[in-house]
């Protein structure tokens, strides 16, 4: 029986399937672009934003220069937003501000542009085109809007985005002196804390810094091992003014230790 009850009503949904694809594809083959626009509308009050798009992309050239124009722009917008499709929301959000810049919509769709990259803003560990795309797109809309109401999000948006950059290069850091690559390491140390000076990663970065400094000398060239091993002493004493109670203490004094010893003996 219950057997039976399913059977029913997988039919009964399919039945509605195809009726609901009969009645758009009579629509979406209509010549009343009046009548398509309607129903764009209407698909799109229903959140089916995949016909809403359909039948949007039929009526635009129709309206354009038009009232509708712009309200078409925006729910267009919208509707690859909702449907999560975010670097084509993040562009045609994009479009409208260009578009129509005088509009009271406009500054919501700067700041959509700009939210869809952050949207899209993949892990850490992959490609960070699109974060740093992100960053961009958010610091523009605060130079053309300081006194939104959206600022202090975008600030906050900001800082995670810079997290995700500060990690990546944190970790490839770290990758190039697992891999003994320690001039790799030394530069990519360095950069890290040049660009971000107030980073959470700030104590560890400033430890492999040293370490990564110490073993390039040890490595070295006799001639070039006193230059090292004093970036490495000159470090460790900027760390232990900062952080004096550092869980790394011990084996940076002891890092240290050894460069003067070196740097005395040479």
């Amino acid at each position: 029986m219950f057997v039976k009850r399913g059977i029913y009503f997988i039919i009964s949904i399919l039945a509605l399937v195809s009726v609901s694809c009969s009645q758009y594809h009579k629509i979406s083959k209509s010549q009343d672009y009046k009548f398509k626009y309607e129903k764009a509308m209407e698909y799109y009050e229903r959140e089916d934003y995949f016909r809403a798009l359909g039948l949007f992309d039929q009526v635009i050239p129709f309206y354009r220069g038009t009232e509708e124009a712009e309200d078409i722009a925006y729910k267009y917008a919208y509707a690859y937003y909702n449907q999560k499709e975010y670097i084509m929301a993040s562009y045609y959000f994009d479009r409208f501000y260009k578009t129509y810049p005088r509009s009271e919509r406009a500054e919501e769709c700067m700041f959509m542009s700009a939210y869809c990259k952050y949207k899209e803003s993949p892990n850490y560990k992959l490609d960070q085109t699109t974060t740093k795309e992100g960053i961009s797109q958010l610091q523009l809309f605060i130079n053309a809007y300081p006194t939104s109401e959206r600022v202090e999000q975008c600030n906050g948006l900001i800082d995670e985005l810079r997290l995700k950059l500060q990690m990546k290069e944190y970790e490839i850091a770290k990758l190039y002196l697992k891999m003994d690559q320690y001039e790799a390491a030394v530069t990519s140390f360095d950069n890290l804390l040049l660009d971000y000076p107030d980073s959470e990663f700030k104590e560890d970065a400033m430890f492999y810094t040293i370490k990564s400094y110490y073993y390039y000398a040890s490595k070295s060239v006799r001639s070039k091992r006193k230059e090292r091993y004093q970036e490495a002493a000159d470090i460790y004493q900027r760390f232990v003014e900062q952080y004096p109670e550092s869980k790394y203490m011990k084996e940076v004094a002891y890092m240290f230790n050894k460069a003067m010893k070196e740097i005395e003996n040479n």
